[in-house]
């Protein structure tokens, strides 16, 4: 496994050694609450596009829950 890491880290010049995660994320402003409303339902349909759960709601981990009525597993601050 070593030598896999190493080998993708050569691809990326922000590693000197190894790299385990992908980089593939990027800091975007939340700069309404309709953009924000965007980007929270696209992480709630996230085990629904894996297939995991039938609705986002469903899935016992995610703050979907709460937006619904239903108690979670978490407890979350809500953004609207």
């Amino acid at each position: 496994m070593l030598k896999r890491f190493e080998f993708a880290a050569s691809e990326h010049l922000r590693n000197s050694n190894y790299q385990i995660w992908i980089h593939e994320n990027h800091a975007i402003e939340l700069h309404s609450l309709e953009f924000i409303r965007q980007k929270l339902n696209y992480i709630h349909n996230n085990p629904v596009r894996a297939g995991i759960v039938e609705q986002p709601e469903d899935y016992i981990f995610s703050s979907a829950r709460n937006y619904s009525g239903l108690s979670g597993k978490i407890e979350i601050d809500y953004l609207f």
